[in-house]
């Protein structure tokens, strides 16, 4: 039947395909059946499309409707709306992220009859008929998101959807005739957060002015004023038992950074800080052409939290997290470049329904909140979604759990994690002459960049600020955002045009919009330029025109930027927003004194209009007291344990066991830039302390950051967990190469509940130990960091009060440039004659208190550890840079999370090589097994090859730490861990079986999360010891010299809006001898550019639209649909002298354009991965025969290659199969250990049949690939490589060969 249904004369739905595979309405089934009486056994989902047309008359043109059903992929299936269902579809006032790019991809293609249209999903339910409606609705309500999505049952009532609504007015707070009374009223109603002395503050200060407060200035106060934005208890004036203190918490982090300022360019005064770096070489366009650029290279770090929202809405809560410190980075001076991401997540116990644990109690949490399972299902694939969509890797992260009842007076506390910790950071760079914002003169226009106004994240800050559990529900979901990372590439894009002009920067000023909306971003950028402002409200982008301007000015939507440009700027600007397709706005301007107006041309009145003196003022002053109480630490005994049984529970608590299912869900490659990710080694084991970075595609400077956390320690010692945890991020970032301590500087994130049980001694001593103590000793500073001090979740259960409340927690991170990446190891044992070197950094202490030993036996008592080498650690720092520079370290690897023999059995796991632990040569010389190998002591263990081992003893003695260094290892051939003392094994565990336990808490997310054959695929593969691994082979010589002629041939690196890969795709073609241009597509429709002067182009990876008609759809739709661009592209292709070239994105692309380029008719569609996520691995291709210029004397080759991608699987028929291998037009196949083409997962990342990943046409001009190739051609690109690799890759030949076609 027809797939388009009439529902007014303006208004068609048109019947999209199936949206859901088996096993995820399976996964409905099981998850929903027990909360509706509908029986859900024949429960199906399809996509249905609803269009607003402007012109009735399209309806009965079947060639229009035509066009429209082929761009939808819209299918004439029978007839599911005759079935009982409900509807879920856009919230109605509200322009969906797809629906803005599905609209524009129409609008370029002509179909400009559309006004705009949105995507609903039909779940219906077979044969079933269900009589109450009222139970269709609920079960909607389950299936939906009620932050972006509303529910229906009749079809006629989705033309709603496109309702228009009339702007609503403000509303005054009359406090003249009800007082303060009626402040009060409005702070809960609102959800404002406001203490008692802030509203009283206001009303002074309102009456003074004789003017009532607007709700848009109340909420405006509001979220500027919140704890979230002010830090008032950072900020506060501390009384310790009846005396008054000198020092606020932030005064003890700034005396870090007053000590010690080397290194730091900009501290506490941005959205990020800026770290001095090397001088190296920035490969960026300049007048359209990729050139290199030798300059300074800052570092750019930030680190964020954002764990309210990630407990109402694990998925948008994690993305947004993400999202908003990728703009803190972009919006950083006059303009940074965001360049690597790290994301962290604590929960409580996750109780896996089929590994529940004899630690975790039963669950008990408001409904209000998402369970920690829920968190780490959906939260990370919202963070690495955002990520991989705005193309950032993410290359860094940790995960704990913890979760236990302990005694505070006598009284039953539960501590853990219901309000989850959800961290997400990062490093960029910036020039030097952008470090510094701009003064802002009088007349600069002010500009709202990036997506439009929508009601969602109202109340952010303040709502952040509450303990969960406190505010209303309504609010609470109120405050939470949406993301859109194309969005935010194409913003990003505009601010990179920006900083890369030469002689003049368009930007004066930028900030970020992130908690509090314009009515923060705004204000802040008008107070720093010490002037005031005149904006007028209605020229503020805005998707839901029904709001009030109070929503209007204090929504937090995502993917936005406020910025200052001079006004002979504004020209300049207007055009790269207008190439980008990026939105924006001049909403106002600098004005002179310090009034800050907000004017509505609509109701012609002024909704704000506030001095920026009360606004910014100074409320009185936050205080806080406590009065000291000794600690009792208690007595740990966890001697008698059976010690097979303890160390299996060990590796399979979370916080110890594998991050797999958290890392390979985030591409880890994009840029180009990335040394050293999570995973180490041939079989990619998931163990590496810090991440790494290049500073450019030249030189070999670069940047490295780690995480260090202790956060169960806190419970007993805050002070001691403090310095344990910056000691810790010490430890991970020594490997990569940093030769003195106080190159480190740290971002200090800090979570608690002060106002539960003993929460303000906890914090405050805890930041005094880093602050006052340990950090200055280091000579390291604490340029940035954030605070969260509403961790606690309260709930009422049948009239009874009960808590969760998170212990004072301290994540820091750790950053510094690094002046030789190639200096750096791994945890990957190597396969030597060698010994492993425990350096005892506590110095004989062996304290078990807060171990994962103790976890897992439900105890959180005894001492903790604490940090004992304060004088030695500069002199060790040194030491190990020094064995690094003279290659005496083959591996390393910190002793944290589950201890010593953790540590060692991660090396082992990395270089799946057999271990002894000679128990008798370890400190207490086995008189105390389990203190010893279960102790979570600050140290590291290290590989030397015998012949080093005395030098090596000998440099430890000049740090004097030989005393404490423990050669206590040697490798066996066996492939076990064994513990031996005096030549005779007491334990022996095969590498399999301990693979098997620290393995399974992500085998088992995956099976919930993912495809739940490809989760037991991958448990089989990671647990496999037989595995070879990663090993290429190689049919050529790698080239290391290139022909590079003056007249560089042109090539086309051509991109659509986000897309993310085309600077190393570039840099790649650059290095071989093209000359690179800068083709948006955008160039190509203008006619400033045409294919016409190319000798090649390159579609690159990303994004496209976001991928909102399928992956690449959007961007072929719009060369399909404009005449003059099939023509162009058809043109080209059909050009013997030419090549093309198109990757995972690009790919997708020129596979929907098969129709015009000859030789094709085989090719195949790429549909989702079979896995049902984005994959992200380094994985192995064969070369095979073809005609393909690009593999020309690769044949034979298998070679590792990195992918990124979730709809990577090649879909084809038997036949044309059949004539891809007949006519050998399938050079690329994804190969197992042996180099054989397979299908199995995950070695085949996305179920391609046979194996395919790269296709080329019968000329072999155009070849298309979803592997990255442009992220290879170096050595040091890669996660692990062969040692004799030398600067290039094997697939630099690949790009030699298409420079060898066209000479």
């Amino acid at each position: 039947m027809k797939p388009v249904i009439k529902i007014s004369s303006k208004v068609i739905a048109i019947k999209g395909s199936a949206r859901l595979t088996d096993f995820r309405i399976q996964s409905l089934k099981e998850k929903f059946q027990p909360k509706t009486p509908i029986d859900l056994k024949e429960l199906n989902c399809n996509e249905i499309y609803f269009a607003s047309l402007d012109d009735k008359n399209k309806i009965q043109n079947q060639t229009y409707l035509h066009d429209l059903y082929d761009i939808l992929s819209a299918e004439e299936s029978y007839d599911f709306l005759e079935e009982d269902h409900v509807l879920v579809i856009p919230r109605i006032g509200t322009i969906s992220p797809w629906s803005s790019k599905a609209t524009e991809i129409l609008q370029n293609c002509g179909i400009n009859w559309v006004n705009r249209i949105e995507r609903g999903f039909c779940f219906h339910l077979g044969k079933q008929r269900v009589s109450n409606k009222k139970e269709l609705l609920s079960l909607g309500k389950l299936l939906s998101d009620r932050m972006t999505q509303g529910v229906i049952v009749d079809l006629k009532e989705a033309s709603s959807i496109f309702s228009s609504q009339k702007p609503e007015p403000f509303n005054e707070v009359d406090i003249f005739s009800s007082g303060l009374k009626k402040l009060e009223e409005a702070n809960l109603n609102l959800g404002l957060a406001l203490n008692d002395e802030e509203i009283k503050y206001l009303y002074k200060n309102y009456k003074e002015t004789n003017s009532n407060p607007t709700d848009a200035e109340l909420m405006m106060f509001a979220q500027a004023n919140s704890e979230h934005c002010r830090h008032k208890i950072f900020n506060a004036d501390w009384t310790i038992n009846g005396s008054p203190v000198t020092n606020s918490l932030f005064g003890m982090i700034k005396n870090t950074y007053k000590l010690n300022s080397s290194g730091v360019l900009s501290a506490y005064e941005d959205n990020a800080a800026i770290l001095e770096g090397y001088e190296s070489t920035r490969f960026y366009t300049k007048n359209g052409k990729y050139k290199s650029f030798k300059e300074k290279n800052h570092l750019v770090i930030k680190v964020e939290t954002h764990n309210h929202p990630t407990a109402i809405s694990p998925f948008s809560g994690a993305a947004t997290g993400s999202g908003g410190e990728i703009r803190d980075e972009g919006a950083t001076g006059v303009g940074a470049k965001p360049k690597a991401g790290l994301s962290g997540f604590t929960v409580s116990n996750l109780r896996i329904p089929s590994l529940l644990e004899d630690w975790e109690m039963d669950e008990d949490l408001p409904d209000r909140i998402a369970t920690p399972l829920e968190i780490m299902i959906e939260a990370p694939i919202g963070s690495a979604a955002f990520n991989n969509e705005f193309g950032r890797p993410n290359i860094l992260g940790y995960f704990r759990s913890f979760e236990m009842d302990l005694l505070h007076k006598g009284q039953k506390v539960r501590f853990g994690y219901h309000k989850p910790i959800m961290l997400a950071g990062g490093l960029g760079n910036i020039k030097n002459e952008h470090v510094n914002k701009s003064a802002v003169p009088i007349g600069s226009k002010l500009v709202v960049l990036g997506g439009p106004a929508m009601l969602i994240g109202l109340g952010g800050g303040s709502a952040s600020s509450l303990s969960s559990g406190k505010g209303d529900t309504d609010l609470d979901f109120a405050s939470v955002q949406r993301e859109n990372p194309e969005m935010e590439r194409r913003c990003q894009e505009v601010l990179d045009r920006c900083w890369q002009e030469e002689n003049k920067n368009p930007i004066l000023f930028i900030h970020d919009v992130g908690a509090g909306g314009l009515s923060n971003a705004i204000p802040e950028l008008v107070k720093d330029s010490g002037h005031g402002a005149l904006i007028n409200l209605r020229k503020i982008p805005n998707a839901e025109p029904g709001m009030t301007p109070m929503e209007i000015w204090c929504n937090e939507s995502q993917e936005r930027y406020v910025l200052a440009i001079d006004d002979e700027s504004i020209e300049k600007f207007s055009k790269f927003c207008k190439r980008e397709r990026c939105p924006f706005s001049v909403v106002g301007e600098i004005t002179k004194g310090n009034q800050l107006e907000v004017y509505d041309e609509y109701f012609d009145n002024y909704p704000i209009s506030l001095s920026l003196d009360i606004l910014f003022g100074k409320p009185p002053k936050t205080s806080r007291k406590f009065n000291a109480i000794k600690r009792d630490f208690g007595e740990l005994e966890i001697s008698d344990q059976d010690l097979e049984e303890l160390l299996f529970k060990v590796l399979r608590h979370p916080t110890v066991a594998s991050k797999n299912f958290l890392i390979t869900i985030g591409d880890r490659t994009v840029t180009g830039l990335i040394t050293r990710d999570q995973l180490v080694g041939p079989w990619q084991v998931p163990v590496s302390d810090y991440a790494m970075t290049r500073s450019g595609f030249t030189g070999v400077s670069g940047e490295a950051m780690s995480i260090g956390e202790r956060t169960p320690a806190a419970i007993i010692n805050p002070a001691s967990a403090a310095r344990m945890s910056v000691a810790e991020a010490v430890t991970n970032i020594l490997p990569s190469g940093i030769s003195n301590l106080s190159d480190i500087k740290l971002s200090a994130n800090w979570m608690g509940s002060p106002n539960n049980f003993t929460g303000d001694q906890d914090l405050y001593e805890a930041v005094e130990a880093i602050g006052m103590d340990l950090c200055p000793k280091w000579k390291i500073a604490i340029p940035v960091g954030k605070d969260s001090l509403s961790m606690s979740t309260e709930w009422k259960d049948n009239g009874k009060t009960k808590s969760v409340t998170s212990p004072v927690s301290l994540i820091v991170s750790a950053f510094t440039a690094i002046k030789d990446i190639n200096l750096a190891v791994t945890p990957q044992l190597v396969d030597k004659e060698s010994e492993l070197i425990l350096i005892d950094l506590s110095k004989g202490s062996r304290r078990l208190g807060s171990s994962i030993a103790s976890q897992v036996n439900s105890l959180c008592i005894g001492e903790v550890p604490d940090v004992e080498c304060i004088k030695e650690m500069p002199h060790f720092v040194k030491t190990i840079f020094q064995l690094l520079k003279s290659k005496k370290i083959l591996s390393y690897h910190d002793r944290s999370d589950g201890g010593l023999i953790t540590t060692v059995i991660e090396m082992a796991f990395a270089g799946r090589l057999g271990v002894d632990i000679q128990l008798d040569l370890l400190p207490s010389n086995s008189k105390e097994v389990l203190a010893d190998l279960f102790n979570e002591e600050l140290g590291v263990v290290i590989q030397v090859a015998k012949e080093d081992k005395a030098m090596v003893m000998e440099a430890l003695d000049s740090c004097s730490l030989k005393e404490y260094s423990y050669p206590f290892a040697v490798l066996n051939k066996d492939k076990d861990i064994k513990l031996v003392e005096q030549s005779r094994t007491k334990y022996k565990w095969t590498l399999k079986a301990l693979l098997k336990e620290w393995h399974r808490v992500s085998h088992e997310i995956q099976s919930l999360r993912d495809n739940p054959e490809t989760a037991k695929s991958e448990y089989l593969y990671d647990v496999d010891t037989e595995r070879l691994g990663i090993r290429p082979v190689l049919s050529f010589q790698i080239p290391s010299k290139f022909s590079i002629k003056k007249n560089k041939p042109s090539l086309a690196i051509i991109r659509e809006q986000g897309i993310n890969g085309q600077v190393e795709m570039a840099a790649a073609f650059e290095r071989v001898g093209f000359d690179c241009v800068d083709v948006h597509m955008t160039d190509l429709i203008s006619g400033d550019l045409s294919l016409n002067n190319f000798q090649g182009l390159v579609a690159c990876g990303g994004f496209s639209y976001g991928d909102v008609l399928g992956a690449g759809g959007g961007w072929a739709t719009n060369i399909l649909y404009n005449e003059d661009l099939r023509g162009q592209f058809k043109e080209f292709f059909f050009n013997e002298e030419v090549f093309s070239l198109g990757v995972c994105n690009g790919c997708q692309t020129l596979s929907l354009l098969s129709s015009l380029i000859p030789g094709t008719e085989s090719w195949p569609k790429f549909k989702r991965n079979i896995s049902e996520k984005f994959e992200a691995r380094l994985s192995q291709v064969l070369v095979q025969e073809s005609p393909s210029i690009f593999f020309k004397g690769m044949e034979g080759s298998l070679i590792p290659i990195p992918v990124a991608h979730g709809e990577g699987r090649a879909q084809l028929s038997e036949n044309h199969l059949s004539d891809l291998d007949a006519k050998q037009l399938n050079p690329l196949l994804y190969a197992n250990d042996e180099g054989k083409s397979t299908q199995s997962y995950p070695q085949n990342p996305n179920g391609s049949l046979s194996g395919i990943a790269g296709i080329t046409n019968k000329s072999g001009r155009v070849t298309i690939m979803m592997p990255h190739p442009e992220r290879a051609f170096l050595t040091s690109q890669y996660s692990w490589h062969p040692k004799e690799w030398k600067e290039y890759g094997p697939w630099i030949k690949f790009f030699e060969n298409a420079k060898d076609f066209v000479s």
